[in-house]
């Protein structure tokens, strides 16, 4: 099985395939709306915005296994989203991450890159970097702020440094 073979549901409830995003750079990220970390959305949207034509794609993953920290709809997870942090990038319905209902992505990821507390996800925004055939290359804990993972998309999109 490859990352290629797994199916997905948006927010809107429409089925696409990560066979979708094959040749594409991705961060994976498991997400909430009411968690600490939720204003990485907005550096989330900006790397996606920065990067999106050039191939770069976030995939946003509600996720509700962590305190109880994303207890809405769809409708209200759209609402966050959209509306507090003008988020754009594919969000998909919400999953598990951990244990037997764990979804297949993320089972796929945790296989390929364990984290400090080995194969399961700790919290909410912990983050996954997929190179164009893939691959998860890196996993980002969620303290890990957008803004520190730019070198690393740069890198697999091949591009130097911005001047700054």
């Amino acid at each position: 099985m490859t990352i290629y073979d797994i199916s997905l549901e948006t927010l809107q409830g429409k089925t696409i395939s990560m066979a979708d995003f094959k040749g594409k750079i991705l961060l994976v990220v498991n997400t909430a709306s009411k968690c600490g970390f939720t204003p990485q959305f907005t550096g989330l949207q900006k790397l996606y915005e920065t990067y999106r034509d050039q191939g770069f794609v976030v995939l946003g993953f509600p996720c509700n296994q962590f305190a109880n920290q994303e207890p809405g709809t769809q409708h209200d997870i759209l609402q966050v989203c959209a509306v507090n942090y003008g988020v754009t990038f594919p969000m998909f319905q919400k999953v598990a991450v951990n244990g037997k209902d764990a979804h297949p992505l993320f089972r796929f990821l945790k296989e390929q890159k364990s984290g400090l507390g080995g194969k399961t996800i700790k919290w909410n925004f912990t983050k996954f970097l997929i190179d164009p055939d893939g691959r998860a290359v890196k996993r980002y804990a969620p303290v890990t702020a957008p803004e520190k993972i730019e070198k690393d998309i740069r890198q697999l999109l091949g591009q130097r440094p911005a001047r700054g």
